[in-house]
């Protein structure tokens, strides 16, 4: 995904293109400038934000995910590893860089989430409550950075055809599909992108299960 948001910043027009990585030796993508960056370790993310100081779009993709629900016997470690990166980085990321985007006239934060924040299944029980975390977190940056001008855009999608999905049999978006919709959706200024025909389908029956909640 990270390559696929790369590519098309730079055909998009962006001037500068930041890729973090933990191993920044292999960003090897012309007109990149790689970055050395764990999002679990705040200096880190400090030094980032300080070297990028002419950010104007950042976009919190750093993600792990770990097979399993609740009750398996690791659970609980399982899910604070995924915590660590899926929620905690993407609030050190976005308390480093919220200065640096307002600085530079607002900007805008694309987080990368998932179907997984609103749906939860034993295969992928710890890591969909992390999803739902980063989702509730991303609501509250919006409104946090409402007052600097900063667009915060969701991310949702189902499975997409990356590392992280190898050995799960279920139809996959191409990353390039993703990020097409990523970007589409960063101009027209929305709040939520739903990438693909699955999460727009789970994301209409959610609304149409409250809808008759509500009048129930």
């Amino acid at each position: 995904m990270g390559l696929a948001f790369a590519r098309e910043a730079l055909a998009r027009g962006a001037k500068r293109v930041y890729a973090a990585s933990r191993q920044p030796q292999h960003v090897t993508l012309d007109g990149v400038t790689p970055i050395e960056l764990d999002v679990t370790r705040p200096e880190q993310v400090l030094r980032a934000a300080r070297d990028c100081g002419d950010v104007t779009l950042l976009i919190n993709n750093a993600g792990v995910a770990e097979l399993g629900g609740f009750l398996l016997p690791d659970a609980l470690e399982a899910l604070r590893r995924q915590l660590e990166v899926n929620v905690f980085g993407m609030q050190r990321m976005a308390l480093a860089f919220a200065p640096v985007l307002a600085a530079n006239g607002g900007g805008a934060m694309l987080n990368v989430l998932s179907i997984a924040s609103w749906i939860n299944r034993p295969l992928l029980g710890t890591y969909g409550a992390t999803k739902s975390a980063a989702w509730a977190l991303t609501n509250g940056l919006r409104h946090e950075l409402l007052q600097q001008g900063t667009q915060v855009t969701a991310l949702h999608m189902g499975f997409v055809d990356t590392s992280l999905t190898q050995g799960i049999d279920a139809p996959k978006s191409t990353p390039q599909a993703i990020v097409r919709a990523a970007f589409d959706g960063l101009q027209a200024g929305l709040p939520e992108v739903l990438a693909d025909d699955m999460t727009r389908q789970v994301k209409q029956s959610l609304a149409s299960a409250t809808a008759a909640y509500l009048h129930a």
